[in-house]
Order: structure tokens, then C-alpha cells, then sequence
């Protein structure tokens, strides 16, 4: 198995993941649209899930523009979906394409920067239900799709807040959930199938919820999302076939 730090400093290529099917959620913006764009630079036709039509369609067309695999657009706000829209989801998916080759699920929201004790609930049950519980259902509900594939991945967004962290509530809970939910995929499955489910940890990435949880920091002195990639492309290709269960830290020494 490959170590994280060659993890990190892999160099995609047009081809890294050439005729590969990925679903990317959160992909109209930060995060989530620079993955779905390197991805479709690396041969993938991405499917392109968020909760806004018209930041899914800026991606479409900018991979449109580059002459690269079409994506499909599939709105859907997670906060909301139920499982059974993600089946019928899988259904269409299934019809047009026959397999999925990974996952990244990218969707997240912040909530409240308060102690527990203040903790709006309904804030609380918004920020699980994103992070944790949709994530969860999103995922059992391609798991026929996944399992069609001869190697597919999921990667799930954790945070270096994954382990308890005062004042960051929900968000913190959320993560440790991720982390153990993908745990748990990898033990009932790593035996007998070739799933593989792992957690990425970005760190401090200048993104718009980076900007939201620390207002004062400067975001000129963080990573972009580009620079991140590398694991975000490995993970998904061939080559990580026997990574599994790990949670790769983007910027270990920053984070």
C-alpha cells in the first residue's frame, strides 16, 4: 500500500481516469467543482450533484468548453432528498450508464461556531442530516451501481476537526460520524468485494466555508483547491485498489 505522502504528491494525468463514471457532490462550488473539473481533465465523465442548478450548469459548460466527456447535471439538495429520490436517482444513473465507478461526497455545511449547550437543534439536525445521514443513504442507495464496478471508490470529506473539538458542534460530530461510517463500510466489505471506502481530510483550503468559520484569516496564506487534488485523483484511479479504510490528510503539517 502506497503511503500518504505518495498519495499526496501523485501527478494525474489526461488519462489517470480515463472511461470512469464518478458522482461528485457539492460540485458548484469550492471544493466540489474543482474536483469534478480535474476529474473530467483525467478522462471521468463526472456527474455533477448540488442543491443549485445554475452553479452545475457553469461547471457543465466549463468542461463542455474544454472538450472533455459531457457530465449530466443532477440537482438535488441533500438537506431535503429523500432515500427514495436518491434510489430513483440510481435508477437513472443505472439506465444511462450501467455501473459507477466512485463517489465523492463533498456536500457539507458548517452550522453553528457555539457551545453544545447552545446549540440551535434545528441547526444541529440540518448539519447531521447533510453531513452524516444523507451521505449514508446517498451512498446504500448506489451500492448496486458501486459493487457493477470492476474497482469502485468512495471518498468521503472529513475535517481535522474529526476528532472532538470545543465549539464546533454539530459540524465536529458530523465528521467523527464520517470517519466511523467509513470504518464500518470497509470492514463489512473490504473481504468480498473490491469496494473501497475511504476518508480525505482537505485542511485549511481557501474555500468559502473556510472563510465563514475563521472571518480573520488571511486566505491568500491557504492552499487553493487545486493544489489539494492529487488524493482526491488517486484515490479514484486503479492504483489505489488496496487502499482502504484510511483517512488521508491533505496538509498534515498545516491542518
Amino acid at each position: 500500500m502506497k503511503n500518504h505522502d505518495q498519495i499526496r504528491s501523485f501527478i494525474p494525468t489526461a488519462d489517470s481516469l480515463k472511461d470512469k463514471i464518478i458522482l461528485v457532490t457539492g460540485a458548484g462550488d469550492g471544493i466540489g467543482k474543482t474536483a469534478a473539473l480535474t476529474y473530467a481533465k483525467c478522462g471521468a465523465t463526472v456527474l455533477l450533484l448540488g442543491k443549485t442548478q445554475s452553479k452545475l450548469e457553469a461547471v457543465y459548460d466549463e468542461i463542455e468548453s474544454l472538450g472533455l466527456a459531457l457530465p449530466a447535471i443532477l440537482p438535488m439538495d441533500l438537506a431535503k432528498a429523500s432515500f427514495a429520490q436518491m434510489q430513483e436517482l440510481a435508477i437513472l444513473i443505472n439506465k444511462e450508464f450501467g455501473r459507477l465507478d466512485g463517489i465523492l461526497h463533498n456536500a457539507g455545511v458548517l452550522g453553528a461556531l457555539t457551545p453544545l449547550e447552545m446549540y440551535d437543534p434545528i441547526t444541529f439536525e440540518e448539519v447531521m442530516r447533510v453531513n452524516l445521514t444523507a451521505v449514508f443513504m446517498l451512498t446504500q442507495a448506489m451500492m448496486d451501481l458501486l459493487k457493477a464496478s470492476p474497482s469502485a471508490s468512495v471518498v468521503f470529506t472529513s475535517s481535522g476537526v474529526a476528532k472532538p473539538r470545543a465549539f464546533w458542534g454539530a459540524y465536529s460530530l458530523s465528521k467523527q460520524g464520517i470517519e466511523g461510517m467509513s470504518d464500518i463500510f470497509t470492514q463489512e466489505t473490504s473481504k468480498h468485494t473490491a469496494l473501497r471506502f475511504n476518508c480525505i481530510n482537505p485542511g485549511a483550503t481557501r474555500t468559502n466555508m473556510r472563510a465563514h468559520a475563521f472571518p480573520g484569516e488571511n486566505p491568500m496564506t491557504l492552499k487553493t483547491p487545486d493544489e489539494i487534488m492529487p488524493a482526491y485523483v488517486y484515490l479514484m484511479t486503479d492504483l489505489a485498489s488496496g487502499v482502504k479504510g484510511q483517512v488521508v490528510d491533505c496538509q498534515p503539517k498545516s491542518d
